[in-house]
């Protein structure tokens, strides 16, 4: 699977959240390489770990912009979020009790998982807070 890149679509217009995504991207981006190369399963596990993190931590940043800036959508977005970090952890879960590595369908499924939200929900928020703020 290709690395994900930053480019100018992936932009929300708002430099904190973009750096956020890029850190994301980055993260991926390991735990990717990682697949590629066959690590051992306790390092993608780490790895994985690393990325749901950071998604927990990202969330938080949006979430306290959309406070401050008393974004209107607020609840849809926090909504998806908590949707978005079940199904990473309920895929996590998936992977340690199985005993598994992190196959090729699940590095598919967290860009799916990762791009699909910048794209819509948070392009969203992206293009309110750049009025707002």
């Amino acid at each position: 699977m290709k690395d994900l890149v930053w480019d100018k679509i992936l932009s929300v217009g708002v430099d904190e959240i973009d750096d956020d995504h890029r850190k994301l991207i980055h993260i991926f981006n390991i735990l990717n390489h990682s697949v590629i190369k066959g690590e051992s399963p306790e390092y993608l596990a780490a790895a994985l770990e690393e990325l749901i993190n950071c998604t927990v931590w990202h969330f938080s940043h949006e979430e306290r912009l959309m406070l401050k800036y008393r974004y209107p959508e607020i609840e849809e977005h926090k909504a998806e979020h908590r949707e978005l970090i079940e199904s990473a952890k309920e895929l996590q879960q998936k992977i340690l009790e199985s005993d598994k590595t992190v196959a090729d369908k699940h590095i598919e499924f967290l860009e799916r998982w990762l791009t699909e939200h910048i794209l819509t929900a948070d392009g969203r928020l992206g293009s309110f807070l750049s009025l707002a703020m």
